[in-house]
């Protein structure tokens, strides 16, 4: 089935993650835990804190598969406008339900691709504390299970050359936690349900991130 015009597409992702790999491994020393843990095929949504705006592009060069984000309209200005929607990535208005994106989301995980959301809305302190209701809707209605990913180190220190970044060949850890499914295998997806599906998410990545800090000796 080909996709729907404006919709993103695998050989896109690909492109990008094929850009992600050279510019992070280029520039930093990630160091990738877990990754055997997201299915090798099939739809999945790689759940990410989110404390820098590395993180993304972290996740896409270090994934095993091809990702597409959900990212927020404003990071589409200029010419980033048509790379990012040429790499496949997702445009979404945060401040409305964006139908455009719902269906380009929800086409991904039809067509068995991997969706990449940052669960708390926005760039902050990264420990999933406050969830949106996004998650669950997307993992419920796209029937896709969910993998944890704790991105840590890219707020630890600053560059020196260029402060926006983590210092140039500096170690990020990116550890990919246990697949688990949202729902509770009722089907439902009322209002109730989802809250309860959100409650059950957060449990589970706050457990993977304090076991992924654990792990590394990490705490940001």
């Amino acid at each position: 089935m080909s996709p729907a015009a404006g919709a993103p597409t695998l050989r896109g992702a690909a492109v990008g993650r094929s850009i992600g790999i050279g510019l992070m491994y280029g520039l930093f020393r990630p160091r990738v835990l877990g990754a055997w843990r997201v299915p090798a095929s099939g739809p999945v949504i790689l759940a990410v804190n989110h404390s820098h705006n590395v993180d993304g592009p972290m996740l896409m060069g270090t994934a095993p598969r091809p990702v597409h984000f959900l990212i927020k309209k404003e990071a589409f200005v200029g010419p980033l406008d048509p790379f990012l929607r040429g790499i496949g990535q997702l445009k979404v208005d945060r401040t409305t339900a964006d139908r455009t994106a719902i269906t380009h989301a929800l086409g991904v995980l039809g067509e068995g691709g991997v969706l990449g959301i940052f669960p708390e809305g926005t760039r902050g302190e990264g420990d999933f504390a406050s969830l949106r209701a996004g998650l669950a809707y997307f993992a419920v209605r796209g029937g896709a299970p969910i993998v944890p990913v704790a991105v840590l180190g890219s707020t630890e220190r600053r560059g020196r050359l260029i402060s926006a970044l983590p210092p140039l060949r500096s170690r990020v850890d990116v550890v990919f936690g246990e697949a688990f499914e949202a729902g509770d295998g009722s089907g439902r997806r009322t209002r109730k349900a989802l809250d309860e599906a959100t409650v059950r998410i957060q449990g589970r990545l706050t457990g993977h991130l304090e076991q992924a800090r654990r792990l590394t000796g990490r705490t940001g």
